[in-house]
């Protein structure tokens, strides 16, 4: 068996052309809210935790659908990532911000589709808030 052929996590979505890469996406067993300067920007019983190993141990992000964001949100004019493990990423600012707050893959690689519909808030850039669960990563 060679370390390619090891599957390192149930569950998990590895990059084909790198399989110590990989993401387990999970549901949050409660309510999430995010809040940035103390206004709410999503709240969401359906928000989903992302997990993520590449060239480090990521710090888990959060997830929600999109109809649960509250914020109004601008897209970020010619910017745009690619990872890939997940697919095709735009970015999004608040009104009257210029800088990213959160993101999207509204062009997920097949293998990563679940993300379809998903925003995420760069975690230094807002409080999450979880409420009814114990939070699990």
């Amino acid at each position: 068996m060679t370390p390619e052929s090891i599957t390192l996590v149930s569950q998990g979505i590895h990059n084909p052309a790198e399989p110590r890469h990989y993401m387990r996406l999970k549901p949050v067993a409660g309510r999430v809210r995010i809040l940035a300067a103390g206004r709410a920007l999503a709240e969401s019983s359906r928000a989903m935790r992302m997990l993520e190993v590449g060239k480090d141990l990521y710090d888990p992000v959060i997830y929600v659908p999109r109809d649960d964001v509250l914020a109004p949100l601008a897209a970020v004019p010619d910017r745009s990532t690619h990872c890939p493990l997940k697919g095709d990423a735009s970015y999004f600012r608040l009104e009257g911000d210029d800088d990213p707050i959160a993101w999207t893959y509204d062009r997920p690689l097949p293998f990563a589709s679940m993300l379809d519909g998903l925003v995420a808030f760069y975690p230094d850039r807002v409080v999450v808030e979880e409420t009814g669960s114990r939070a699990t990563i």
